[in-house]
Formats: structure tokens, C-alpha cells, sequence
């Protein structure tokens, strides 16, 4: 049995926690904040519910995999709901589809049946390809450590399984291959963002995020994605993992012989065995570990291109709006302006931004079934005050105040101007972010997957510094609930063979 601290209370970090207490490893966790969850935050107020973070389920296996093997099933702890349909899409031209939230035949006749010409076909066999593509890296990329190229030979030898992946094309060319409608395009370059990338970089693999999430569905959470974490928060409990909340970690200590402890910044020290850190990784690296051992990683990390940010409106809305769906996305007339926005050398919030929009048809989330609790989402640079490559000072005075003024302006010219109707809005800027969960900048996925070594330039999940690990959406395999919760898998295991 092991001593463990794991830094941070988020997502990832609860649920190696879990993992380790059912192993008999002793687990603290020390959380800087006031309560768990990490970017999985709720906002309440006046009877209005809102996530703050994740708004979306997909591939519930993995929680359903770390339910069970913690003591009981994941439906016993929460209420699954499957959205029909899950997504609501406006293209520039006004085009409207509505996306069901399961089966990519039925995505292809719904595309079909909107867009016309060979729209249905070309998403099935964009898809094939797709399905094609996680048959192939679901393991090496996803499910297993993944520690340099030389964990990747065996595909290598494959000629067949390198063409599929096709490493050295972008998510954008490939669409282009299979799609012939430029709305189909944007479509999938919106899958992109979903690792906080551009998809012009962005790899051909990161095909598979629509097909995981049109093979095997979309999901709500009743009262709200956040009772995943009460969920989670109260298993940990019933495991014996401790928490500590309030407790600052200004350093993990280190001796040759790998970690001894952390010291939080009142200078008590919590001596441990072992370290899972589930802390940004360049925050970690930064500024919590002074061990010449993790230069490299360090080094890799700032080569890497940070992921965006976003900008957050939070909206109780009077009254009900027809057509609005759980999940929406409404589409700008120039993608790739924003793009350019974001992540070049002179970046600017996005002037004529994509726009995504959750409103949840449940009651548990707002007063009475006369309101509407909407979560707004644009994708957004950075937040920096030294003029870094993609970041702006979104602390800057009436910045933000100005910017909400200008996407609900954008709203209302693509329909849905709620102006008239709002009872009240909140902000949340990518400095605030960056503030509540030491994410630097507020880069929600950590590094994005911009380039075909991104892969590799994604922390490992075991440093160069024995008894040190990295969990999270920061650390290999990546950002989003599914590959947070597989990160938390390959770490129990890498700690219970230690």
C-alpha cells in the first residue's frame, strides 16, 4: 500500500482516486479551490442552473467502467439521459439541421435530407473512414501510455494502418476528400475545437470525435453534467479518499530518489509515496516541480501550441425559444477568420464568431418551464498580459463587458436575439479561467493537437521523475470527459504495478 496525494480535486484526479483507494493505496486529495470538480463547475442563481464546463456526455462507458469498479453502476449514481435529437446546426446561408444523437446513418439521412446532392453519402463514407481510423489508434493512442514515436513501431510496420491515419493530413483535407458540400466542411472543422485546435493543423485522426459521439451517443445528465462530479466526489468518499480543500500546492518535493511529498504554501508538508498530479501540466512542470529531471518535458511542452479558450455568457432567458435544441451550433459566414483570430501572432476576440449555445430541456436546471438557462460558448484567444502569440489582456477595462454585447448582437442577426428576454447575464472571460483553475491563459484542452507530432508533445502520464504522474485533460490522452476518465485508468495501473 502506497501513500498518495493527488493535486487537484477535478475530474481526472477524483477519479484516479477511486481507482487507487479500491487497489488499498491510502489517497489524499489537496485542492486549491473550495470544492471539487475543477472545470466541471455549475453556477446557480435564482432558481437558474448552468454548467460550466463539460455540457456534454459521450462514450459513458468509461464512467460506466470506473463506476463499477468502485463499488456499484453508474446509472444507480446518476440519470443518463440520451438527447433525441442531441444537436441543433445553422449554417451561414440559414440551412438549419436538426442531428440526432446516435447512429451516423441516421446523422447522414438528416444531412441528406437538409443540405441534398450527395450530402448523405459522403457522411457515411467520411464516417467508414472515420470508424476505420479508431479501430486503429483506439489502443496505441488512447487506451495505453503513450511514451515516445517508439510506442507506435507496430503501426508503423502496418502500411495499411498508416494510410488510414494518414499522420501528415489535416482534419480539413481530409474532410475535403470525402465532402463536397463546404457546409459538411465546417461541420467537421468544428470537431476540431473539441481539443481546442485549429482544424487546418489539426490531425486527420481527430476524425473519430464525430464518430464516437454518433456511434455511441450523446448524453445529458439530469440536474445538469456537474452531478457527474457530486457523483464521483461521494464514491471517492465512500472509498476513504480524504480530501483537503483550501490547500495550495506551491511544490511537489523531490529527492534523486524520486517524490517524497507536497508542500502547500503555508509550508506544511504532506509527505507521500507517491504524486498524481492533476494540475495543467505546464503549470505543474512550471511551477511546482525545481528538478532538473523534467526540463525535457518542459521544453516539449512550450514548443507545443497552447489550445484556445473560450469566451462564456451565462443567460436566464424569459420565456421559451421554438426550435432551440439541447446542444446548438450556429455557424459563422468566414471559419477561417476565426481561426486567424485566435491563434495568430496579432489575436482578437473573434469578430463574427461561431456560437454554441446549451439549453437544456430540464426542469432541474432553471425556475419554472417558462425560463431558459442558456450557456453560451465562443472559442477565444488566450488571455496574456506580455503580448504572447495568441493571447490578449481580457482584463483590459469594458473588454468583456463590450464582447458580450457584441455576441448577443451575432445572435440576434442568426435568429435568436433574446435581448428583449434576458433577465440577467454573467461573464466568464478565459482570465477567469485561468484564475479558478490555474489553467495558464485559460487553454481549456492544455497543448491542442495543432500538428502531427502533437501527440508527442502532450505530457506522458508518468514524468521523468519516479513517483510523479500526470492525470487530466493536460496530460496524455487528452482533453474531454472520456479521455480524462481513460487518462485516470492508465494511471491507477501504472501505479498499481509500481
Amino acid at each position: 500500500m502506497a501513500k498518495v496525494v493527488v493535486i487537484g480535486a477535478g475530474m481526472g484526479g477524483m477519479a484516479c482516486a477511486a481507482r487507487l483507494a479500491v487497489k488499498r493505496h491510502q489517497v489524499t486529495v489537496v485542492e486549491q479551490s473550495s470544492t471539487y470538480g475543477g472545470k466541471l463547475g455549475t453556477f446557480e442563481r435564482d432558481g437558474f442552473v448552468f454548467d460550466t464546463g463539460p455540457s456534454l456526455v459521450t462514450l459513458p462507458a468509461v464512467y460506466r467502467d470506473l463506476f463499477l469498479k468502485t463499488g456499484g453502476e453508474l446509472e444507480e449514481s446518476i440519470d443518463l439521459v440520451d438527447l433525441e435529437p442531441a444537436f441543433g446546426y445553422r449554417f451561414p446561408d440559414g440551412t438549419t439541421v436538426d442531428m440526432p444523437g446516435v447512429d451516423f446513418s441516421a446523422c447522414a439521412r438528416a444531412l441528406g435530407d437538409a443540405l441534398g446532392g450527395t450530402a448523405a453519402d459522403d457522411w457515411n463514407a467520411f464516417m467508414r473512414r472515420a470508424a476505420q481510423i479508431w479501430q486503429v489508434t483506439r489502443r496505441p493512442f488512447l487506451e495505453a501510455p503513450l511514451t515516445g514515436l517508439g510506442d507506435l513501431l507496430p503501426l508503423a510496420r502496418n502500411v495499411s494502418d498508416v494510410r488510414t491515419v494518414a499522420p501528415f493530413t489535416s482534419l480539413r483535407s481530409l474532410a475535403k476528400q470525402y465532402l463536397h458540400d463546404p457546409r459538411l466542411q465546417m461541420l467537421v472543422d468544428r470537431y476540431a475545437t473539441y481539443t481546442g485546435s485549429d482544424p487546418r493543423r489539426a490531425p486527420a485522426a481527430l476524425a473519430t470525435v464525430p464518430y464516437v459521439e454518433q456511434t455511441f451517443g450523446a448524453y445529458h445528465v439530469s440536474g445538469g453534467v456537474r452531478r457527474l462530479a457530486d457523483a464521483l466526489h461521494a464514491r471517492t468518499l465512500e472509498r476513504g479518499v480524504g480530501y483537503r480543500f483550501d490547500a495550495d500546492v506551491a511544490e511537489v518535493v523531490t529527492t534523486s530518489g524520486g517524490v517524497t511529498g507536497v508542500r502547500l504554501v503555508d509550508g506544511e508538508v504532506i509527505d507521500a509515496d507517491v504524486v498524481v498530479a492533476n494540475a495543467d501540466a505546464t503549470h505543474l512542470y512550471r511551477d511546482l516541480v525545481h528538478d532538473p529531471r523534467t526540463a525535457k518535458a518542459l521544453s516539449s511542452l512550450r514548443r507545443a501550441t497552447p489550445s484556445l479558450s473560450g469566451f462564456v455568457l451565462l443567460l436566464a432567458v424569459r420565456g421559451r425559444t421554438p426550435g432551440l435544441r439541447h446542444h446548438n451550433v450556429w455557424f459563422p459566414q468566414d471559419y477561417d477568420a476565426e481561426f486567424d483570430a485566435i491563434f495568430g501572432r496579432h489575436a482578437k476576440p473573434v469578430d463574427d464568431p461561431t456560437i454554441y449555445v446549451c439549453a437544456p430541456d430540464d426542469d432541474r436546471m432553471r425556475p419554472d418551464a417558462d425560463h431558459e438557462s442558456w450557456f453560451v460558448l465562443v472559442n477565444a484567444p488566450r488571455h496574456g498580459t506580455s503580448g504572447e502569440t495568441g493571447t490578449i489582456d481580457w482584463t483590459a477595462p469594458g473588454l468583456a463587458e463590450s464582447y458580450h454585447d457584441r455576441v448577443l448582437a451575432v445572435m440576434a442577426d442568426r435568429g435568436y436575439d433574446v435581448r428583449d428576454r434576458l433577465l440577467w447575464s454573467e461573464i466568464r472571460t478565459p482570465a477567469d479561467l485561468e484564475r479558478d483553475t490555474r489553467a495558464p491563459g485559460g487553454a481549456i484542452y492544455g497543448t491542442s493537437s495543432n500538428g502531427p507530432r502533437a501527440a508527442f508533445l502532450r505530457p506522458t502520464n508518468r514524468s521523468p521523475v519516479p513517483g510523479l504522474y500526470l492525470v487530466g485533460g493536460s496530460a496524455h490522452p487528452g482533453g474531454g470527459l472520456p479521455l480524462v476518465g481513460i487518462s485516470a485508468d492508465i494511471v491507477a495501473q501504472m501505479i498499481g504495478r509500481a
